[in-house]
Parts: C-alpha cells; sequence; structure tokens
C-alpha cells in the first residue's frame, strides 16, 4: 500500500458469512472502503460473496476468484483488499490468480498506523506488529524468486535464506521488545509521580471524537481529522475544570472491528495507562448507525487486554448530528436502565459542560474532606490546597488560615504526619 498520497486503486472484497444481516455488511464494507482511503487507496469496486465457510485455498470460491480478476481488469486496478483475515496460503495464491497485491484488513490497518504514527514510541509499536505479521509470511514473500528443479545454479533461495530472514526479524524484534520495555519503565515511573492526580483516559471507537474532547477539556492543540485513525499516538494533557483541581486526561488509540491482535499486543504501554486510570471515558459516536455495533467492539478490546474493573462513564458524542427526534429517541433509551453516561457535543456551545459537571462529580467522590488550621506563613500547604484540591472556606484567625478543603487522601495524609490537626469534615 502506497503512503506517499498518489493512491491505488483497489477493489474491495467482502465475504460475509450467510446469516449476516446485509446492513451489517453493507455498514463494514463502508468502513473498509473509508480504511483504504485513509491508506491513500481509490476504491474502485466491490466485490461481495457470502460464505458458509472460507475456502482453504483462496478464502473465496474459485467462480467468485475469476469474478474479482475481472472487476481488478476492468477498473485497471492494482490492489485486492479482503475485510478479512487471509491465511499465507490464501494471499499466495490470490496473488497467483489475480496478478495483483491481496491485502486483508490486518494489513491495511497496520499500514495505515505506520502512516500515521508520530512519536517514537508509535512508530516502535507498529514496526513490532508489522513484524511479527511478517514473520509468518516470509515464504509467501518468496515464492517470485523461487525455481522449479534443482542442481547448480537452478535453486532458489529456499528454506535457508527464508530462516535467515526469520533469524533478522527475531533479532529486531527482541530489539524493539527491550526499548518498549524502557519505555514501559518510564511510563511506571510517571504514574508513580501522578498517583495522587486524577487521571482518566480516553478510549472509543476510532473517529468517535476522542481527540476533539481532549482539545475541548484542555485547550491544547491536538491533531483533528474527520477520518478513521486519524492520530494513533496518546496524548496526555492537563485540564483544569475550575473546580477540584487538575485532572490528567489521556487519549488513547481508536479501536475498531477486529482490531489485530499484533497491534493491541504492540501498544501494551499504552493500554497500561488505561488499565491504570482512575476513569476510563468510553466516547461513543452517537451520530452512527451502528454505535451498538462499535460500543461492544471496545468493550470486547478491554476485555481481551484485561480492563474490566475500571469505572466508565460512556460519553455519547456528536449529539449534533442528530434530528431532534433522534436525540430524544437516545436521552430516552440511556435514560431507562443504561449505565452511567453523559450527551455532548464539541461543537455547540456548553456541549462539553454535562461532561465537565460528570468529571468534576467523579473526582469529589475520591477526596477527602478536611478542615486544617495552617500557620498563617505556610504558604506552601495552602496554595497545595488550591491546586491539589478544592477550597470549600477560607479563614484567617489569631495567626493562622482555617481552610475547610476537598484535597487526595494523599495529601491529608502527608498533613496529618507533618503534625497539622486534620479533621474530617462534611462539605456545606
Amino acid at each position: 500500500m502506497t503512503s506517499d498520497g498518489t493512491g491505488e486503486r483497489a477493489v474491495l472484497v467482502g465475504a460475509p458469512s450467510i446469516g449476516t444481516p446485509q446492513e451489517a455488511v453493507d455498514e463494514h464494507l463502508e468502513e473498509l472502503t473509508r480504511l483504504a482511503g485513509t491508506a491513500g487507496a481509490d476504491v474502485r469496486s466491490v466485490v461481495i460473496q457470502r460464505l458458509g465457510r472460507p475456502n482453504a485455498s483462496t478464502y473465496i470460491g474459485k467462480g467468485k476468484v475469476e469474478q474479482l480478476a475481472g472487476a481488478l481488469r476492468d477498473h485497471d486496478a492494482t490492489l485486492a483488499i479482503f475485510d478479512d483475515e487471509l491465511t499465507p496460503a490464501q494471499g499466495a495464491n490470490l496473488e497467483s490468480a489475480l496478478g495483483v497485491r491481496a491485502l486483508d484488513r490486518t494489513e491495511l490497518i497496520l499500514d495505515i498506523f505506520a502512516l500515521r504514527a508520530r512519536t517514537a514510541e508509535a512508530k516502535l509499536q507498529v514496526e513490532l506488529a508489522q513484524l511479527q505479521y511478517l514473520r509468518t509470511r516470509l515464504k509467501r514473500m518468496w515464492t517470485h524468486l523461487s525455481r522449479e528443479g534443482g542442481g547448480i545454479g537452478a535453486r532458489g533461495p529456499g528454506e535457508q535464506q527464508i530462516e535467515t530472514d526469520r533469524r533478522l526479524i527475531d533479532r529486531r524484534l527482541a530489539r524493539l521488545r527491550r526499548k518498549l520495555d524502557h519505555i514501559a519503565t518510564a511510563r511506571v515511573t510517571q504514574r508513580r509521580a501522578r498517583r495522587e492526580q486524577f487521571t482518566v483516559a480516553l478510549v472509543g471507537y476510532t473517529n468517535a471524537g476522542k481527540s476533539s474532547i481532549l482539545r475541548g477539556l484542555s485547550g491544547a492543540e491536538v491533531f483533528v481529522e474527520d477520518r478513521l485513525f486519524a492520530t494513533v499516538d496518546s496524548a496526555t494533557r492537563i485540564c483544569d475544570l475550575e473546580g477540584p483541581g487538575p485532572i490528567l486526561l489521556t487519549d488513547t488509540v481508536g479501536f475498531i472491528r477486529k482490531l489485530p491482535h499484533h497491534l493491541i499486543a504492540s501498544f501494551r504501554a499504552t493500554m497500561e495507562e488505561i488499565s491504570e486510570a482512575g476513569l476510563l471515558l468510553h466516547v461513543i459516536d452517537a451520530s452512527a448507525p451502528g454505535w451498538e455495533a462499535q460500543r461492544d467492539a471496545v468493550e470486547a478490546v478491554l476485555e481481551e487486554v484485561g480492563v474490566t474493573d475500571r469505572p466508565v462513564l460512556q460519553v455519547f458524542n456528536k449529539i449534533d448530528r442528530l434530528t431532534h427526534e433522534e436525540e430524544r429517541a437516545l436521552r430516552e433509551r440511556t435514560a431507562a436502565g443504561m449505565r452511567s453516561h453523559v450527551l455532548t457535543s464539541v461543537v455547540e456551545e456548553r456541549g462539553l459542560d454535562p461532561l465537565r459537571e460528570a468529571l468534576k462529580a467523579a473526582m469529589r467522590a475520591r477526596l477527602e474532606t478536611v478542615r486544617v488550621s495552617l500557620p498563617a506563613g505556610d504558604g506552601a500547604r495552602l496554595a497545595e490546597a488550591y491546586r491539589e484540591g478544592e477550597v470549600l472556606e477560607c479563614a484567617y484567625e489569631a495567626g493562622h488560615v482555617v481552610i475547610l478543603a476537598r484535597v487526595p487522601a494523599g495529601v491529608a495524609g502527608r498533613w496529618r504526619e507533618s503534625g497539622l490537626v486534620v479533621e474530617q469534615a462534611d462539605a456545606a
């Protein structure tokens, strides 16, 4: 797949199971079309075959392979992109029969991640996933160099060259893992340094609006584009809620159906940010026709990586794209027993206010309300109370500053250890 912006001409191939609803088939192929466009391909046609089970040799049937070859010729296409993962043998057989490159969904997504990665960490993670995917497909890559027959001068690279390449890949994989382990260690140190801060992670389906929400809450410049996997780099920003202190908000890589397992494993350090967060904001594109399936896909990935014990707030985003009837139906549905949620819009004035209030409430719930008397000259602790929590009352009495404040338990504990009298209190 090219990534230089010139594009390639592609024919998409969908092979849903016989019982798959047509609406789901259309939705999946629309998503594959958007993925191909993100990678720089110009989609010229779509070929569909419903399967009871995939053909072991070519995934789709022999007759459909001939139809696909005709579509590729008719549209002067250079790529056939399959919506499902192909085995190495299926890929090799298809390329031989079609005369063009045959990509599967996994390879397409890996290419997009390679194109979109900006930070050093993301580039290492993507390269690791690509090499893991490539390692099992070396034989397919050497097919065009093989020769029939035997004897001196007639033998191709064969298994010896494949094994050499595997060893080279294994060494590179080991180096990449060591580098990512160093990054993971640094992340652990960073998390320890901020363990008293309220950390929140944005998760969600790709293009649900996570980066837009990060920018809207933090005011920081964050790259935003209406495109699948517009960003694949994690970003953490400080958000001042003008209430009980700031939060650390992290935008994570977007999820998608059939997210490659190699990619999930490679982004281990990023996934750890999710597992350590005090709250997950599951951003859902409320305007997407199949938002329920997208929600379920995200929850499946979270379960796969072992993130099942974090508190979750569902954020139904892009409600500005709904009609009044659709918005009313969504509000009625979410009010009828759905888990904690808010409805937001990043384009409407005050459209993020419901999320800000929910975050303030979540942060207050983890703070300890105390009354403490500080020496009038103890500006450091007074500043800490304002910086790390929320000062509710402040009065000056005989050389002391008496404050009623909500602060993290760690802050209150340090004050007690220093000899200050810290009393539990109720907020007014």
